[in-house]
């Protein structure tokens, strides 16, 4: 699954399944730009990736600013070029019980998680309408295809993405560029949910995949580097659940 010569966008690569999924597209070939609201683990992620031989750069950015990301994105593009891949990895979750939210923890979510996801394609497309093509892939959420308690307003947000995923691979179509979407299932160690699937409810959590343990952020950015290769090129407009067989749908 060759990337070399491709430049690829990762937002949240800082840390987590983001950072997983720069170094799998970086062994694959692609230069990286890694997009985080941390800079400090994001020029960490980058010089890992430089020692490796990886052309990389890493830019502070907050996905929900439009003028922000818009020149984050224009930066990468004059260190590394034009970009090729955007990989839309940076979100947030809280698990609380609804009633016991307010609004601010909702917008911040949906800003987050959907807005996020919206600006920084919107300010990422135009480069590849110009190229006649490129790749999308968004990070969804099993949440967001069968509802999780306690994360009422995430599961929202990651349905929204992953809706818009396929509304946006039939609009851009025409401009050879494919649009996917992967939903992991529960993932292992990392930061978004640091802490939730240890111990006796980690344990409990593997007893319900089918495959009897979670998933590890490598195995979501295995699936991330697929639909980045041309090994998916009659691909678009899916969404493609990580978990172990835990929601098996049609």
């Amino acid at each position: 699954m060759g990337l070399k010569g491709k430049v690829a966008i990762v937002t949240g690569g800082a840390m987590g399944i983001g950072k997983a999924i720069a170094l799998r597209l970086a062994r694959d070939g692609a230069a990286v730009g890694i997009l985080d609201v941390n800079l400090t683990k994001a020029q960490e992620v980058v010089a890992e990736l430089e020692e490796g031989g990886t052309r990389a750069f890493g830019v502070q950015c907050d996905v929900t600013n439009y003028t922000n990301a818009q020149e984050a994105v224009a930066a990468v593009a004059r260190n590394l070029g034009a970009p090729d891949i955007l990989v839309n990895n940076a979100g947030v979750d809280r698990q609380q019980f609804f009633l016991e939210t307010d609004e601010k923890l909702w917008d911040w979510m949906i800003s987050v998680n959907y807005k996020g996801f919206l600006v920084i394609s919107h300010v990422t497309l135009p480069y590849m309408v110009e190229k006649k093509g490129g790749v999308i892939v968004n990070m969804g959420s099993d949440a967001g295809r069968v509802g999780n308690a306690r994360e009422v307003v995430y599961s929202g947000t990651k349905a929204a993405v992953m809706a818009s995923t396929k509304a946006m691979a039939l609009e851009f179509a025409r401009y050879g560029i494919r649009v996917n979407a992967v939903s992991p299932g529960p993932v292992q160690q990392t930061e978004l949910l640091s802490g939730l699937f240890e111990g006796e409810i980690g344990e409990k959590i593997a007893r319900l995949v089918p495959l009897r343990r979670l998933g590890r952020p490598e195995e979501v950015a295995d699936v991330v580097a697929f639909f980045c290769s041309e090994d998916s090129r009659y691909l678009t407009g899916q969404v493609l659940s990580v978990d172990g067989g835990l929601t098996m749908v049609d």
